[in-house]
This record gives C-alpha cells, structure tokens and sequence, in this order.
C-alpha cells in the first residue's frame, strides 16, 4: 500500500513555471514505477510523463516533450515534475500515480495508487 500526496500547483502566468511534488508514505521500498497524469475539465485523464523506479528511464506526452521534466528522489520518497515554458492548453488537475512495477506504464488503469491531485491554472 502507497499513499501519495500532491502538492506545488497554483495559478501562473504563460511562460511561467511550476514545480509540482508527490510525496509517498506506506511501502515505498521496493521497485515503484511512478507517473504523471492531468485531466482538464470536460476531458478525459490523460498521461503526462512516467519514470522506472532508478530514474534512468522516463517517457513523455508529446504535448509536454521538451517543457517538462519528471524527476524522483526515492531517499525522499519524493517525485517531482518541472513544468516550463507553460502554456493556456496546460491548466488541469495533475495526478500522481505509482504501481509496484518496473515498467513504464501510460494508461490509468495500469496504476494502482493515486494521489488526490493539484490544481494547475495558466493565464494568458
């Protein structure tokens, strides 16, 4: 069992920056694929970005590729995403997820554990 709590999200300008935290508790140790998901309202949960358990891999949206970087510090039990260069079509409720697994997964329903969520909001 994993719990996951999300945190870092506000309101900021297009082009600004944000960096969103997810911090877990519970079992941690072990090998944790963690991710990245965002819905908007009216739209269907979507994935952002996800990271293998040694953050040597990660894979991303190509909505995002190239303005965001997934990180995770597992000695913190943390994991992070760095949002640049951010733009109007970004604003969502953005999700923590994680799965006891070593595969980089990109549906929701692959994930097992959620965090509640972060509100990101993008003025233009």
């Amino acid at each position: 069992q994993v719990q996951l709590v999300e945190s870092g999200g506000g309101l900021v300008q297009a082009g600004g920056s944000l960096r969103l935290s997810c911090v877990a508790s519970g079992r941690t140790f072990g090998s944790v694929a963690m991710g990245w998901f965002r819905q908007a309202p009216g739209k269907e949960r979507e994935f952002v970005a996800a990271i293998s358990w040694g953050g040597s891999s990660n894979l991303y949206a190509d909505s995002v590729k190239g303005r965001f970087t997934i990180a995770r510090d597992n000695s913190k039990n943390t994991l992070y995403l760095q949002m640049n260069s951010l733009k109007p079509e970004d604003p969502a409720v953005y999700y923590c997820a994680a799965n006891y697994d070593l595969i980089l997964r990109t549906v929701p329903v692959e994930y097992e554990y959620w965090g509640q969520g972060t509100q990101v909001t993008v003025s233009s």
